[in-house]
């Protein structure tokens, strides 16, 4: 018996069989990411696993007053049937995405069972033109 045809034929499906498996060397593309820019992208961030599961924000309404200040209003909505409690801040940047230095501090806000809070915050200056709003659970 000549073995050498089964010997060709098992020697072609494995280099076809190997052929896709080959990749290209070289430089790739980095891969974007929002784990660290997400502050930096959005306006409303919930800041931790409890957070992203029981509150949403259900509108942002913003206006500049009369002085150049920028005033924000969140409509923050507790997404369960329970009392929640959590805290929240407004951080508000310059044009450039860049902080002002104007944070307000963590404030605490006690939801209702289903309900949404209107929270309001105000520039200290005239230099802020955009803002993250950050919620987190309470601690």
């Amino acid at each position: 018996m000549n073995t050498t045809p089964l010997l060709i034929l098992a020697a072609t499906a494995a280099l076809t069989l190997f052929a896709g498996c080959v990749t290209a060397p070289g430089p790739f593309q980095p891969l974007d990411t929002t784990k660290y820019t997400l502050e930096n992208t959005e306006k409303f961030v919930l800041l931790d696993k409890p957070a992203q599961f029981s509150v949403t924000c259900t509108g942002l309404q913003e206006r500049v007053l009369a002085d150049g200040r920028l005033e924000v209003v969140a409509n923050v909505k507790n997404r369960e049937s329970r009392r929640l409690e959590v805290q929240i801040n407004c951080v508000f940047k310059d044009e450039l995405n860049a902080s002002t230095g104007d944070e307000t501090p963590f404030q605490t806000l006690i939801l209702t069972e289903n309900s949404t809070e209107a929270v309001r915050f105000t520039a200290m200056n005239s230099a802020a033109k955009k803002y993250t709003i950050r919620v987190r659970q309470a601690r």
